[in-house]
């Protein structure tokens, strides 16, 4: 009669609403009850090794333990006849809880009974069932149809198990990437709506509808402000995991000290501050794109890892010595000349050809003027929408100084540009009065334009190539003069100040610093 009930009681908890460890407890309970043990547990089958997943009379230790069945005879015994195995007590086969017994902790050959029994989901073996007691033949009265019944049963449980499991870890992934969404999330009123309709952008196109059905990994280039990251959600909205999520990670503005656990996680108590486990980018963009924006910035101490996640699929949390596997398609993205990096030993030539496996390049706004118009009427009327205005317009001496001007920062200067100068108008306005966008209002006396330069460009041929100088320096050196000189003044207007000189040139601090140590400038006492 126990039998039956302990059965019975099993089949019941198999309707109940259990958490998956709480109905793995109650089916040992019912083992026990119907078995006469001093310890039992329920392992998983992965691969060829045993999980346990709960334990009754056990060392607490074992919970930790992965039983290979290599290593152990009688495990292996009980998964490859698929049938209920009652060992005898001076069987020659090694136990696996030998001196794991809580009965009787201090022996080192202690279990005399044991009795393993396998674990079905369908035809497939996924776990076993196993009992063991100090009294010699302590199993021997169980019949072979009740031992079949309760694997029957136990199979089921597990199986129930493991589903609630995989419910369970996929319920918390949509809430991380949910999580991750709702703090990266900015206003996007063109989503990833390439705009333009000049002969580069529509190269740009092309690529972007050749390459995004693909899975192949895409490094984007071009300067700052060119719309990097809209190519990216463009390849991944055009790809085959677009109901998946797109993880952004701006490789500049991770600390050195936190990148590894941002990208792979860490397990509780890894380092000082890691109160709790965490999923890393790579875990939570699984089976969709994760876009990796500053690639160039991230630290080659970090590149061996990110090249081995790309590689084959797998990665470690900070902490743990368990491998992960992901299924994750890398975007990445620099300003950076990757090629110069490599050869200065500042990136790993490896991880650069993998990244590089389909290059996209962004063109620079100078070298798009037809689409100036076009960017400037979307930009315009989505600060009338922000502001709540009347209508926009440029007048046409406006639309000719944006058409001349070089936009060294592309088309986020453009949009900055704008808005400033809508903001500007409105103080002069009426609300809801028509606005009209003068060049005054665009304030670009301070910025030269093509055509106030065209005296100085000395355009040099060698062998049917093009070099264009300005002051006797290639246009690459003069932006980079440029830059050198804002951020000096920056520095030197805020006091020394770089968060405050950060702010001043419209960048994150940390963006500031890389930008300094690449261009050469190091904080000195002069400047702090």
């Amino acid at each position: 009669m126990a039998d039956t009930e302990a059965l019975l009681s099993i089949a019941v908890d198999l309707t109940a609403s259990l958490a998956a460890q709480d109905r793995l407890a109650r089916l040992l309970d019912a083992v026990r009850r119907s078995i006469p043990c001093d310890a039992a547990a329920v392992m998983e089958l992965s691969g060829h090794v045993l999980v346990p997943r709960a334990t009754h009379g056990l060392a607490p230790e074992v919970l930790g333990r992965r039983f290979s069945l290599r290593e152990h005879p009688r495990l292996d015994l009980v998964v490859a006849r698929r049938a209920a195995i009652r060992f005898p007590a001076d069987s020659s086969l090694p136990d696996p809880y030998d001196g794991l017994l809580l009965v009787n902790p201090d022996a080192t050959r202690d279990v005399h009974a044991c009795l393993g029994c396998p674990l079905f989901a369908g035809e497939t073996v996924i776990g076993i069932l196993t009992a063991d007691a100090l009294e010699p033949g302590a199993f021997d009265h169980l019949q072979d149809g009740f031992l079949r019944m309760l694997g029957a049963l136990a199979g089921a449980a597990l199986h129930t198990a493991r589903l609630i499991d995989a419910l369970e870890g996929a319920s918390r992934h949509h809430r991380q990437v949910a999580d991750v969404l709702s703090r990266d999330a900015v206003l996007r009123d063109g989503g990833s709506q390439i705009l333009g309709t000049s002969r580069a952008i529509q190269r740009l196109r092309r690529e972007i509808e050749l390459v995004a059905p693909s899975d192949f990994a895409a490094l984007i280039t071009g300067e700052t402000g060119v719309g990097k990251e809209l190519v990216a959600r463009s390849l991944h909205q055009h790809s085959r995991r677009s109901e998946q999520p797109l993880i952004y990670v701006n490789c500049a503005a991770l600390p050195e000290t936190i990148v590894e656990s941002e990208l792979f996680g860490h397990l509780r108590g890894a380092y000082t501050g890691a109160s709790a486990d965490r999923a890393g980018k790579f875990e939570i963009a699984d089976g969709g794109t994760l876009f990796l924006d500053e690639i160039g910035e991230l630290p080659i101490s970090v590149q061996p890892k990110l090249l081995r996640a790309l590689q084959e699929g797998e990665l470690q949390r900070v902490g743990s010595d368990e491998l992960l596997r992901v299924d994750v398609r890398i975007v990445a993205a620099t300003n950076r000349d990757l090629e110069r990096e490599v050869a200065a030993g500042r990136f790993r030539a490896d991880l650069f050809h993998r990244l590089n496996m389909y290059p996209i390049h962004v063109p620079p706004l100078r070298e798009r003027p037809t689409d100036i118009a076009l960017l400037a009427g979307f930009f315009l009327d989505l600060y009338r929408r922000r502001l709540g205005l009347g209508p926009v317009r440029l007048t046409e001496a406006a639309r000719q100084a944006l058409t001349t001007a070089d936009w060294p920062g592309n088309v986020r200067e453009l949009d900055h540009l704008l808005g400033r100068a809508v903001l500007r108008a409105t103080a002069r306005n009426a609300r809801g009065a028509p606005i009209v966008i003068t060049p005054e209002l665009l304030q670009l006396d301070g910025a030269a334009t093509r055509s106030a330069r065209t005296p100085e460009l000395a355009p040099a041929t060698s062998r049917g190539s093009v070099t264009v100088a300005v002051g006797g320096m290639t246009l690459r050196d003069a932006v980079e003069e440029t830059k050198r000189s804002l951020v000096l003044q920056a520095i030197e207007a805020s006091g020394g100040n770089w968060a405050a000189a950060a702010r001043s040139l419209g960048m994150a601090r940390s963006n500031l610093h890389h930008m300094a140590e690449r261009l050469g400038l190091r904080k000195s006492s002069a400047l702090d």
